[in-house]
């Protein structure tokens, strides 16, 4: 089936992603930083109840909405991805919709069954199952600052860039939906309308046939054969 190889695709990013998660997990504690190159790439250990990239929703039903909405969208994802397969949609943005439909399970894995396996849901929920806090781990602090103190705002304050925590299903998913994007135009080709040409062989032919016609067709002044009596 062709769509199974997009599916093995998917399935290679959520195992490492997971594989990521449960390393990270039993070998270091949380909000110890490892730097992997120099200063601007480093492991941090943090837990997300909320959103992809850090973000976060404070709100006990917020979280909750959260994850069915990702339980959702992995489902719609996946059909999506099976109807654009069978319509022979471009490889590429079937590789896109893998790289989404994989880092969406990623996630989702995380919120319904971390709570649980994990023990790493929030102290004031109300259930572990669904309230499960993401692992994030990719840091990458490119260059910080402070803002000098004429500009308006934001003046005196530390700014770092980039400063979100994020995992491989972010990762994936972010990927995925900029390739799509970017590629748009190769992946989203108009189909060319068929021009319908006629040969040259074609055009004498109906020529002279048409001129054949003209030629046994009777004149209008023509009239049949009349013996014109001689006058005595």
């Amino acid at each position: 089936m062709k769509v199974l190889k997009y599916f093995l695709i998917a399935l290679a990013v959520i195992a490492f992603d997971q594989v990521s998660k449960q390393l990270i997990h039993h070998f270091m504690y949380i909000h110890q930083e490892i730097n992997v190159l120099g200063d601007w790439f480093r492991l941090h250990y943090l837990l997300n109840p909320g959103m992809a990239f850090g973000l976060r929703w404070d709100n006990e039903f917020g979280k909750l909405a959260l994850t069915f909405f990702r339980m959702g969208a992995m489902v719609g994802i996946a059909w999506y991805l099976v109807k654009s397969a069978r319509s022979g949609a471009h490889s590429g943005f079937l590789f896109c919709l893998a790289l989404i439909f994989g880092g969406a399970v990623g996630n989702v894995i995380d919120s319904i069954f971390y709570g649980v396996l994990l023990n790493n849901a929030p102290y004031n929920s109300p259930t572990p199952w669904f309230h499960g806090q993401v692992i994030d781990m990719l840091f990458f602090p490119m260059f910080e600052f402070y803002w000098p103190q004429w500009v308006p705002f934001v003046g005196g304050e530390y700014f770092l860039f980039f400063s979100p925590v994020f995992n491989i299903a972010d990762s994936s998913i972010f990927i995925g939906v900029v390739s799509i994007l970017l590629f748009q135009k190769r992946f989203f080709k108009e189909k060319e309308q068929p021009i319908v040409t006629v040969s040259e062989s074609t055009i004498v032919t109906e020529t002279i046939v048409v001129q054949t016609t003209l030629t046994d067709a009777p004149s209008s002044t023509d009239s049949p054969d009349h013996t014109v009596p001689s006058q005595s």
